[in-house]
């Protein structure tokens, strides 16, 4: 009896233990959970803020069926996308007065808007050359109302925007401006987008005729 009364303490204390143990084990699980996903989350939004503006470009598995440029004017930035996924981002320089919207020949100025490729040369000394379809319907509009074009003039390049074809490059709105290489380090055309050699040979394989192309202030 004696050796049976004793053994009531230590079963009550190995009890204890046990559960003791329980309930610090599923405390630490819930705490190590619980900082896994802050650091989880904190890990995925810092990789957000460290990629954005990062200049990089990723060959996709298959050629995308849909296909869009963006360019940043006040970033020196274009990026790529390939079926709604951001294939690549490269560093751009402008023409020589970038800031606001081209609307004269020889202003120098970068056009901002949407547009679309509708010329190809390859024969360039800059590598390769996309042109867009500057003016567009707005352009042309906005130089209606200023009396820099006539109405004739209007009526050509509101057609060829509707059709997409290339608008005429012949009016006092200037025109053959597009996208080519010759270097991005500092902003040196006439109002052409410019990459590096070797970004424009990454392009011209991603932008087929009609590539929508929005250009941004």
């Amino acid at each position: 009896m004696k050796n049976k009364g004793a053994s009531f303490p230590i079963l009550f204390l190995v009890c204890g233990l046990i559960l003791v143990g329980l309930v610090s084990s599923v405390s630490i699980s819930s705490y190590v959970k619980a900082n896994l996903n802050k650091e989880t989350s904190y890990e995925s939004t810092q990789l957000k803020d460290n990629e954005y503006g990062k200049i990089f470009f990723k060959k996709p598995e298959k050629f995308p069926d849909d296909i869009s440029i963006k360019i940043y004017k006040s970033k020196r930035i274009m990026e790529l996308y390939g079926d709604g996924r951001l294939m690549g981002r490269f560093k751009i320089g402008l023409g020589k007065t970038p800031q606001g919207k081209k609307e004269l020949e020889g202003d120098k100025k970068t056009p901002e808007g949407s547009y679309y490729i509708c010329y190809v040369n390859s024969q360039t000394k800059y590598t390769y050359f996309l042109g867009i379809s500057y003016p567009n319907i707005e352009d042309a509009q906005r130089g209606l109302d200023k009396n820099i074009i006539s109405s004739a003039q209007y009526e050509k390049i509101k057609r060829a925007i509707e059709n997409k074809r290339q608008p005429p490059w012949n009016t006092p709105l200037g025109g053959a401006i597009g996208i080519h290489g010759g270097g991005s380090k500092y902003d040196w055309t006439y109002g052409c987008i410019t990459l590096s050699d070797g970004d424009m040979n990454i392009l011209k394989n991603y932008a087929p005729f009609k590539t929508p192309v929005e250009i941004y202030k």
